[in-house]
């Protein structure tokens, strides 16, 4: 008796979770087709910093990156990226959608062309960030803690900004001091190491 409960309740959860994966990926299509629409008949690329269209794609993006799984928001940012919406394009003065206080954490942004992004007091918990391009990018108060920036392009300055970078991996591929990394050294002991290199 107990065994076969065991197997039903494995099955519901199989269930539950088939039907949330669904979910994301309804979700995930319904959100690129918005966008869509905004690139093609609002010319949000072109739009003006503070016009309807990008207030608009801003508020569906850091929505639907709130309620997705980390696979999700990948998807989603992929899309962002290869859109060249995120970033600070030839001839743009900012990205057509800011990304502040975006929810990205353990998002995979590895080898992202983030130039120019706004991503400042973004949650970036445990991304992966190895390669990215992150030069002029805003890392004001973002919270960096377990993320991989190996082989990241970004300056010291930009780390500086960060709300936290405890237990990231840096771009020389040093991991600091965190939870998991008791004995890493902190950022400050990291920049030192670096000295006034770069």
């Amino acid at each position: 008796m107990a065994r076969q409960q065991r197997v039903e309740n494995e099955r519901a959860e199989a269930e539950r979770e088939l039907a949330e994966q669904r979910a994301q990926d309804e979700a995930l299509q319904a959100y690129l087709d918005r966008m869509d629409t905004l690139l093609l008949e609002k010319d949000l690329r072109n739009a003006q910093q503070d016009s309807e269209v990008r207030t608009l794609a801003r508020a569906r993006t850091l929505t639907v990156l709130g309620s997705f799984d980390p696979s999700h928001k990948t998807a989603a940012m992929q899309f962002l990226v290869e859109a060249r919406l995120v970033f600070r394009g030839l001839g743009q003065l900012d990205p057509a959608i800011d990304l502040y206080g975006a929810p990205l954490s353990e998002t995979d942004l590895s080898s992202a062309n983030l130039s120019g992004a706004t991503l400042g007091e973004a949650n970036l918990r445990g991304a992966n960030l190895s390669d990215a391009l992150l030069g002029g990018a805003t890392l004001y108060k973002a919270d960096l803690s377990g993320a991989n920036l190996s082989g990241a392009v970004v300056t010291k300055e930009q780390l500086r900004e960060a709300k936290s970078l405890e237990g990231a991996t840096m771009p020389d591929g040093q991991t600091l001091r965190g939870e998991k990394t008791p004995n890493g050294p902190t950022f400050e002991e990291w920049l030192k190491s670096k000295g006034r290199r770069r």
